[in-house]
């Protein structure tokens, strides 16, 4: 017997359907939150439903500074993260020497590992040499893992490269930093924007590492975790929820369309 190639499709089609909203009814329901009249408690349906949330999150100090924080701290990581990948990337993608699959693991590695190991890892080099917890140590945190983001891209997009069009390039008559500024990098160009969007979407709501690189400073997600642990306005912690959502969903979406438009067949 055949099996039903429409009965097949639409079965498809309901598992895919309700994966997606497994993944998003929790995100709906925070956006829902964010309007509800009631502070103390959680009911659903909300009883009533007032945008008054958004203004008492935006006269919060607090909230803006550690929304500042984490700005400065993914903008920091994301740029060191943009060097070192790029960097890293390069030396790994046309040259073949010893134990290159070795470093190339090792480069991976930080974001395979779980984000409280990593913490763990670098609380305690911190107390080795006696580096005091500040900006830095959070930036250094999170350029482990941004690091890696950037490179798979940048790497993947080297090796995609035809080597013939450095050859050319250098035939020509350009040095070397004419070949990487006219013919490299415009080649590495979306691959790295990319990769930088999605390292920042990372470092912006890193909470694990952060936890034990941050010492006092909070940034906003661990902003959100004392809030939840320590309630004052609920509503308010979803309002920067919803903020959260929107400033990590830009860069992800734009990352996606940057990455799918390089996978498109040529002439199409």
């Amino acid at each position: 017997m055949r099996s039903d190639p429409s009965r097949a499709g639409w079965g498809l089609k309901a598992a895919t359907w309700g994966a997606v909203l497994f993944l998003h009814i929790p995100l709906a329901l925070i956006i829902l939150y964010a309007f509800s009249a009631e502070d103390k408690s959680y009911v659903f349906p909300p009883p009533a439903l007032t945008a008054q949330w958004f203004a008492v999150a935006w006269e919060r100090e607090d909230v803006w500074a550690a929304i500042g924080l984490s700005m400065r701290v993914a903008l920091t990581a994301t740029l060191v993260a943009m060097v070192l990948g790029t960097l890293a990337a390069a030396g790994l993608a046309r040259t073949r020497f010893f134990g290159r699959d070795a470093v190339s693991l090792l480069l991976i590695l930080p974001i395979a590992l779980p984000g409280v190991v990593t913490g763990i890892a670098l609380r305690s080099a911190y107390s080795t040499m006696e580096i005091p917890f500040s900006f830095w140590t959070i930036v250094i945190g999170h350029a482990t893992f941004c690091v890696v983001v950037v490179y798979n891209n940048a790497v993947a997009r080297l090796r995609r490269t035809s080597p013939s069009l450095i050859e050319a390039s250098m035939d020509l008559g350009a040095d070397t930093f004419q070949t990487i500024r006219h013919v490299i990098l415009p080649q590495l160009g979306s691959a790295l924007l990319a990769g930088g969007l999605l390292a920042f979407a990372l470092s912006f709501d890193e909470v694990i590492v952060t936890t034990f690189t941050a010492g006092q400073q909070t940034t906003l997600p661990i902003w959100m975790l004392q809030e939840l642990i320590r309630p004052r306005q609920r509503p308010v912690t979803n309002v920067v929820a919803v903020v959260i959502i929107a400033l990590t969903f830009i860069p992800i979406l734009a990352a996606y369309y940057l990455t799918r438009a390089d996978e498109q067949p040529a002439g199409r």
